[in-house]
């Protein structure tokens, strides 16, 4: 299990602490001290769309309309933080954030 979040995110924090009291042991990757490759942030677009734009974050507000206009890939490879997080990857398959569903995916699975 992969788990692509920061490390100051509360709601990463709270996954990545469920995760492992379920007895899971995913390689943290943070997406702003570790970065992301391009192939994983292409794989995540096509897996979500535009529902990885995180368009409510601060780092989003503080763009200006040039920039969200910009291609979001390269939009999320200068400005990582706008990553919606957790991705969480395991066993092939991608999840998107730590919503009921997710839980349910994870935690019962344990």
């Amino acid at each position: 299990m992969r788990f692509y979040g920061l490390k100051t995110c509360d709601t990463c924090r709270k996954a990545l602490k469920a995760l492992q009291g379920a007895g899971f042991e995913p390689v943290y990757v943070d997406v702003r001290a570790d970065g992301i490759a391009a192939a994983d942030l292409a794989r995540f677009y096509q897996a979500f769309g535009s529902d990885l734009l995180n368009t409510r974050s601060t780092t989003w507000r503080g763009l200006d309309e040039a920039e969200r206009g910009r291609d979001p890939l390269d939009l999320l490879a200068a400005h990582p933080t706008l990553m919606k997080r957790p991705v969480i990857e395991a066993e092939g398959v991608l999840t998107l954030g730590w919503t009921k569903a997710v839980q349910e995916k994870y935690l019962s699975a344990s």
